[in-house]
């Protein structure tokens, strides 16, 4: 893949090292062009949907030769019953995702930078395999949505709109999942990245269940910042809310205790809801370099 500009979230060179392990799926899937992954359609001539560069090895009467006379670059013609694998990263943009920066302007640190360079990953290697990647910013609304594809613009587009993420107040994913369920007519893949620290969490549940009734594969990659697990030391401290809502001031010492176990049935309720609903689940802390999540996650898939 080709780009006149890269995203400051994209480094080619550490991604070197996963270039040979393609994302897999686990259950039936829509699409059946490689083979590599099951599909749920046969046949027919279908309808053209997107153009995917030329990787050498397909039968040349496929290339489109118009392509090719104006640009010089080989193309193959995609149609409905033969795409790749179609993969939706959907990244959570509420407030509280901006847990963990350095300021207001200044998201470093933050489970939001976390979920940037992961999603910019994965759109490179689902894309180098030559599956297409779609994407959709989840703030209380659907923002930033587009519709899987794999072309190098499409992909420049897509890492254009992650790189410019910000966040707004929002207390639900809810409205926004099943917007995205609505304006999604294709099975495919669901790469939900969040913290799931929501007031509607079953109605985001049933917003995945809507996707697994209609056999898409959900993921949900639970992002979880070290420092939310357990409070700071110290005898005072004023706890900010990141979705306008409110201050607390307490010490954390007569707290911890109580917090710790409420946060951790929270993560462990996300996880039994998520398997439950037939979703594919994994913990992310974000102590660990997105690179290491990434080769686990693409290693345990395709085990």
């Amino acid at each position: 893949m080709s780009t006149q500009a890269k995203s400051r979230f994209l480094d080619l060179r550490a991604l070197a090292a996963v270039e040979h392990t393609r994302f897999t799926t686990r259950h039936r899937i829509e699409g059946a062009y490689s083979g590599r992954h099951q599909s749920r359609q046969q046949g027919g001539a279908g309808e053209f949907v997107d153009f995917r560069e030329y990787s050498g090895s397909e039968d040349l009467r496929r290339l489109d030769w118009k392509v090719y006379a104006r640009t010089g670059k080989a193309f193959i013609r995609l149609h409905q019953e033969e795409t790749n694998l179609l993969c939706t990263v959907a990244i959570d943009a509420s407030g509280s995702m901006r847990f963990g920066a350095r300021g207001n302007r200044d998201a470093t640190g933050s489970k939001l930078e976390y979920a940037q360079y992961l999603a910019t990953a994965l759109s490179h290697v689902i894309t180098l395999g030559q599956d297409q990647v779609g994407l959709a910013v989840l703030d209380g609304e659907l923002r930033g949505w587009l519709p899987p594809g794999g072309t190098p613009s499409h992909v420049l587009r897509l890492q254009e709109t992650v790189e410019n993420i910000q966040t707004r107040p929002s207390r639900e994913m809810g409205p926004p999942l099943r917007d995205l369920f609505e304006r999604s007519s294709r099975r495919g893949v669901l790469l939900l990245l969040s913290d799931f620290l929501m007031d509607d969490l079953q109605d985001v549940l049933a917003g995945l269940r809507m996707f697994r009734h209609r056999n898409w594969e959900v993921v949900l990659l639970h992002l979880v910042h070290p420092d939310e697990e357990r409070l700071p030391d110290g005898s005072a401290y004023r706890f900010e809310g990141m979705e306008d809502d409110g201050q607390v001031m307490c010490s954390p010492a007569e707290i911890r205790s109580a917090y710790r176990k409420r946060f951790a049935a929270h993560v462990a309720g996300v996880r039994q809801f998520a398997l439950a609903g037939g979703c594919d689940y994994r913990h992310v802390s974000t102590a660990v370099p997105y690179m290491q999540t990434l080769g686990g996650f693409l290693v345990e898939r395709s085990g």
